[in-house]
């Protein structure tokens, strides 16, 4: 009798390699990914920023909101509920001369950091130290 086909162990041995290669693998793909939601996040900011100085031209020198900047036709409406693992949001100061631009991460998993700006438009760490690099919050990550 000719018997083809795998046994229990060697398909066992298959199934042991693949669970192997995936360990090594997914925390990689999963930094990748915190890695561009960061990156987009930062890149966000500075669109939000230079909608702000859009708005606040047409606007004499008030700043405004997300819904704001999407009625300009500023900003895309996706940043309303959220973009790339952060949601954004705009705070303008009493008087609307004033604002702080945020970028917070939804999870953990989908980004090591939070980013704000403010009318000086450089990207900074979040100030919470527990969601900054190491002695680095409240520091700048771009101009």
């Amino acid at each position: 009798m000719n018997n083809r086909g795998f046994s229990l162990l060697e398909l066992l041995i298959v199934v042991a390699i693949i669970l192997i290669i995936a360990t090594i693998a997914i925390p990689s793909l999963l930094r990748s990914r915190q890695a561009a939601n960061e990156t987009s996040a930062v890149a966000t900011l500075k669109v939000i920023g230079t909608a702000e100085i859009t708005y606040s031209a047409a606007a004499q020198n008030y700043y405004g909101s997300i819904n704001d900047l999407v009625v300009a036709g500023l900003v895309d409406s996706t940043l309303a509920t959220g973009k790339s693992g952060y949601s954004y949001s705009v705070t303008v100061a009493p008087g609307g001369r004033d604002f702080t631009a945020t970028a917070v991460a939804v999870s953990a998993t989908m980004g090591r950091f939070d980013y704000y700006t403010v009318p000086d438009f450089v990207i900074r760490y979040s100030t919470d130290s527990t969601r900054a690099p190491a002695n680095m919050a409240g520091l700048a990550v771009s101009q």
